[in-house]
């Protein structure tokens, strides 16, 4: 029997402390389009994104990720999601079809991680408002028309401090992530983190393992990302992030994935965003996983551009 399998990376649901604030920086800076407002909570995507939404944004107490969503590759995977999950020994929760603006029928569970999953896959892909919408019938809103505009979601950086081999065992053997790059001990086999993808993406998610006394809760969202089309829009966003007063890191190059970056932090949720371009794409599939030693980390994490110590990096996490 054909395991369920994962298509893409569909949505982060976020509270923030201040939505005002959260609100500003997610459509004026980072340029989000608004698709909806329903009970207080708000449903942002990029231009170029076709589902209902990629980020949900509401007030809370705190800044935290209630879960992250992924849409199946097909319906029926749902289903067989929920009985594969159930077969391990998981809590799984079914949500009622549309419960969520435009997301049909879903289960949520917790991963090993510690962070909480829904998979999906029927959505709403409504379209953008006659003023808004591109003349390209291929795209969904007009290009620049604020802040850094990004053209889709692209991935998230995740955090824990749990069992590092059930951990990646789980992603690979259950969700069917493939592991593209990974950091691991100078002596041994652990890993210290790892980029992993459904796509031909170098990485829909990342997941980096921390000892207990390095984070303040055992799941954690280090960032989340949003693709810009070419380096001169990363150089573009950093101008705009300086002339709202924001701190930046970068711009810079990863030598993993071999991408070009710029992180920075929502004032409202504590959230950060990577702005994110170039890289690479897999498509061969015999790919054999890129080791990076631990001793490499600093050259693994930049190329050229900032350089961030692990401690300067831990603090921009916020729980998940």
């Amino acid at each position: 029997m054909t395991k369920p399998e994962i298509a893409k990376l569909g949505y982060i649901s976020l509270v923030t402390q201040d939505l005002e604030k959260s609100l500003v920086f997610f459509k004026e800076v980072i340029g989000l389009e608004e698709t909806q407002v329903v009970d207080g909570v708000y449903y942002l995507r990029a231009w170029g994104d076709f589902e209902h939404h990629t980020l949900s944004l509401q007030q809370g107490e705190y800044g935290h990720v209630k879960y992250i969503g992924w849409r199946t590759k097909e319906k029926k995977d749902v289903a067989a999601f929920k009985d594969l999950l159930e077969n391990e020994g998981m809590d799984v929760e079914t949500i009622a079809p549309w419960s969520t603006p435009g997301i049909g029928e879903a289960i949520r569970f917790k991963v090993p991680s510690g962070h909480t999953f829904e998979l999906y896959y029927d959505v709403q892909k409504p379209k953008a408002s006659e003023h808004r919408k591109s003349v390209l019938k291929n795209q969904t809103y007009k290009a620049w028309a604020k802040g850094i505009s990004p053209r889709r979601i692209d991935h998230v950086n995740l955090h824990t401090s749990e069992d590092w081999q059930v951990t990646y065992k789980f992603f690979q053997e259950i969700l069917g992530f493939k592991l593209r790059e990974y950091l691991k001990v100078d002596e041994g086999e652990q890993i210290l983190a790892g980029w992993m993808s459904v796509t031909p993406l170098v990485h829909d998610v990342a997941l980096v393992t921390r000892k207990k006394n390095e984070i303040p809760t055992n799941a954690r969202l280090h960032h989340l990302s949003y693709w810009l089309d070419d380096s001169q829009d990363v150089l573009r966003a950093a101008d705009i992030c300086k002339e709202y007063n924001l701190p930046i890191c970068g711009p810079g190059k990863h030598s993993i994935s071999q991408a070009l970056y710029l992180y920075v932090a929502d004032p409202g949720s504590g959230c950060t965003v990577e702005i994110f371009t170039g890289g690479y794409l897999i498509f061969e599939p015999d790919w054999e996983p890129i080791a990076w030693k631990e001793s490499e980390r600093a050259q693994g994490n930049t190329y050229w551009g900032d350089s961030i110590s692990a401690k300067e990096i831990v603090k921009y996490t916020i729980e998940a």
